[in-house]
């Protein structure tokens, strides 16, 4: 039989082929089936939900109810494989879904992550080439971390200036066009990455072994970068610490391209839904968030309704 751990990998494994990140959920998934299998317990119920929390029940409840959600969705795809599976209800723990406000970083912030990732030293010298030329990338065409790293050499189409992504969240696939600037930086990045592996194929982004670069890799430079650039505060033994993440980067794209909408004097509501498809996002109001989650676009969206209120009231004024 199985152990939960097990079933986890199976798990994991598809749901990556089609394109999630699950970068968060998996740690959290993996305390959780290592606590079952500690029990020798091989299936899920909701007593051993609840036994996993009370062994380690210091979060708030908001945390709880996050992690119940990623347990949940584990145990609805388990339940075909084994019978004996509880899918815990969603109202087990009470918690608000909480999202945080993004960092939106400056123009002098983004170069000094680019400018520190271009410092990092490794075997080959390819480390500090990855990583600026994906933090880059991610700042200038809004992709999410995983749709970064999961690019092969055939789905950045340098000639015509675009990239097919092809593991999008929910395994949506879509073409994101990019600058000229953006083509230069990758076209510089892919002579370099052959010239050091002698790799022409396959993966895009790629570490000195050869390998194609993983999230918690990406991530941990990140913070490196982020800790020498003054960003997050330096930390001893290698750890991360608390700060701006790379899907700020995506955020920031997403929040200076609303702002030039506005202070241009283009329709947003017009606009919003060529962002969305832009960004792969499911749903507009995805999109639309950012105006409430920012105050500075909040601000400007307040600010143009109500020239259009004046407007409207001044129209309806004028004699017939």
């Amino acid at each position: 039989m199985s152990t939960l751990t097990q079933r986890l990998n199976e798990y994991l494994a598809v749901r990556r082929s089609l394109g999630f990140d699950l970068s968060y959920s998996a740690r959290v998934l993996r305390r959780f089936t290592a606590f079952a299998d500690g029990e020798e317990t091989n299936h899920i119920t909701v007593d051993v939900f609840l036994r996993w929390k009370a062994a380690y029940g210091k979060a708030d409840n908001n945390t709880w109810s996050a992690r119940l959600g990623m347990v949940r969705v584990f145990a609805r795809w388990l339940q075909a494989l084994d019978a004996r599976t509880e899918v815990p209800p969603a109202g087990l723990i009470a918690g608000k879904p909480r999202r945080g406000r993004p960092y939106i970083y400056s123009d002098k912030e983004i170069i000094a992550i680019v400018t520190h990732a271009a410092r990092l030293r490794s075997r080959y010298q390819l480390r500090g080439w990855t990583c600026s030329t994906l933090f880059g990338l991610i700042a200038v065409a809004g992709l999410r971390i995983n749709e970064a790293l999961q690019l092969d050499d055939d789905d950045v189409d340098l000639d015509a200036g675009v990239i097919m992504v092809r593991h999008g969240k929910n395994g949506r696939p879509r073409f994101v066009p990019i600058a000229s600037s953006a083509v230069d930086r990758l076209r510089i990045y892919r002579h370099e990455r052959v010239r050091l592996l002698g790799v022409s194929a396959g993966a895009f982004f790629r570490n000195d072994d050869g390998h194609r670069m993983i999230a918690d890799n990406a991530r941990y430079n990140f913070a490196v970068v982020s800790q020498a650039a003054g960003l997050r505060e330096a930390q001893r033994f290698g750890k991360s610490g608390r700060g701006p993440r790379i899907h700020d980067l995506r955020h920031t794209f997403a929040v200076r391209t609303i702002m030039r909408w506005y202070r241009s004097g283009l329709n947003p509501d017009r606009e919003m839904s060529k962002l969305s498809t832009y960004l792969g996002h499911a749903r507009p109001e995805d999109t639309y968030w950012y105006v409430e989650a920012v105050p500075e676009l909040l601000r400007l969206a307040s600010e143009r309704a109500e020239r259009a209120m004046r407007r409207d009231s001044s129209q309806g004024a004028r004699p017939r």
